[in-house]
């Protein structure tokens, strides 16, 4: 089981701004499997941090995460932009439509103190990393995160851990080794052909008698389909170059990509 979360806090005293560190940690040995400070939390983040475990460690059983709206749809909170009759679970985020393609069960924290084993990690990074940021003047997110890995680094591979009485690193190993891990080799599910298929943003639209789907403003042609049939989109941001890749899905089938601009996804935040 992994536990999943994410801290907002004022990293350093010389930055107004608070920033977020997304850690997710191994149940069992208490091993970081990663953690990054983003200035911003969105659906997209906790889906990249969801692909960098499972392509370098495989497949978890479950992950284990509050109740946020990015892990969870609640009626009560979420219905305001929900149809009404949805009930709680009903509609999935997107973080989770990964999930259920990945074959990971989600389990939801119902309360803050039952996230313990995450949340002590969170109070020692903070200690020690806004110790450091005051220490050496650190006033980027660039900086803070050199100061994480570094620490990071020392939490996995040299201290002992003060409730399992081993390093996280030494602990999760021999987990694997000994055939006591759950992990699942990494492979992409079928029918779909790349990580691109899995790790993504997702929509769903109905082409018009032109074949074409309407989508942000825009007409996107989809080539191969008939008119009136639903068209998944899965997209993937690329912060460097500024274009998602659209990935046209039918039937379990590609029909074809297109790229466009990050900026014209209005509604898609990453």
């Amino acid at each position: 089981m992994i536990q999943h979360d994410a801290s907002y806090h004022r990293w350093s005293p010389y930055v107004e701004e608070k920033w977020y560190l997304i850690t997710s940690i191994d149940d069992y040995s208490r091993y970081l499997l990663y953690a990054e400070i983003v200035e911003k939390e969105t659906s997209w983040r906790h889906i990249t941090a969801l692909e960098k475990v499972c392509l370098r460690h495989g497949f978890p059983l479950s992950y284990y995460v509050d109740s946020h709206s990015i892990f969870r749809f609640l009626e009560s909170r979420d219905s305001v932009w929900k149809s009404h009759y949805l009930k709680t679970d009903e509609a999935d985020p997107q973080w989770k439509q990964v999930l259920r393609d990945c074959r990971i069960n989600p389990i939801y924290a119902l309360s803050p103190q039952a996230k313990g084993k995450v949340e002590r990690p969170y109070r020692w990074l903070q200690d020690r990393l806004v110790r450091t940021c005051a220490r050496e003047n650190l006033r980027t997110v660039a900086q803070v995160r050199e100061v994480l890995r570094y620490e990071i680094k020392r939490y996995n591979e040299h201290q002992v851990h003060s409730v399992t009485g081993e390093v996280p690193v030494i602990r999760f190993r021999r987990a694997i080794q000994e055939g006591k891990t759950l992990f699942r080799p990494f492979q992409v599910p079928s029918p779909y052909q790349s990580t691109k298929d899995i790790f993504c943003l997702r929509e769903e639209r109905v082409t018009n008698a032109y074949r074409k789907i309407s989508f942000e403003g825009m007409e996107l042609k989809v080539p191969g389909v008939n008119p009136y049939e639903k068209i998944e989109l899965r997209m993937v941001p690329d912060e460097k170059t500024g274009l998602t890749d659209i990935r046209f899905w039918h039937k379990g089938t590609l029909l074809g990509t297109q790229k466009i601009k990050n900026t014209i996804l209005k509604r898609v935040h990453f």
